[in-house]
């Protein structure tokens, strides 16, 4: 899911205003809340733990600071009709790609 919306904001080649929806709490409150403790504390957790992925969540930050992301969550499988889309289409992916 870090991988998805990171590649989505890249695409935007010059500066914009977003709103990035996503079903993932760990997204959103990632980019929003726990990253900024996150780089304060050296990229180590609040157990003092090196962060899991820092590599895409340092893409991500950059990213949301390049962009005027809002951040939205909707509950997954609840009918929210883009998030059934990419769910589908992440599905067909994963289905499609080499083994």
């Amino acid at each position: 899911e870090l991988s998805a919306v990171a590649e989505a904001l890249k695409a935007m080649r010059t500066p914009c205003t977003v709103i990035a929806t996503t079903d993932s709490q760990y997204v959103k409150n990632g980019v929003t809340q726990w990253i900024h403790t996150w780089k304060r504390n050296g990229w180590l957790t609040s157990t003092k733990k090196p962060v899991k992925n820092i590599d895409l969540w340092k893409v991500l930050d950059e990213l949301n600071h390049k962009h005027s992301v809002n951040w939205r969550w909707v509950r997954g499988h609840a009918g929210h009709p883009e998030n059934e889309r990419c769910d589908l289409l992440a599905r067909k992916a994963i289905e499609n790609a080499p083994r």
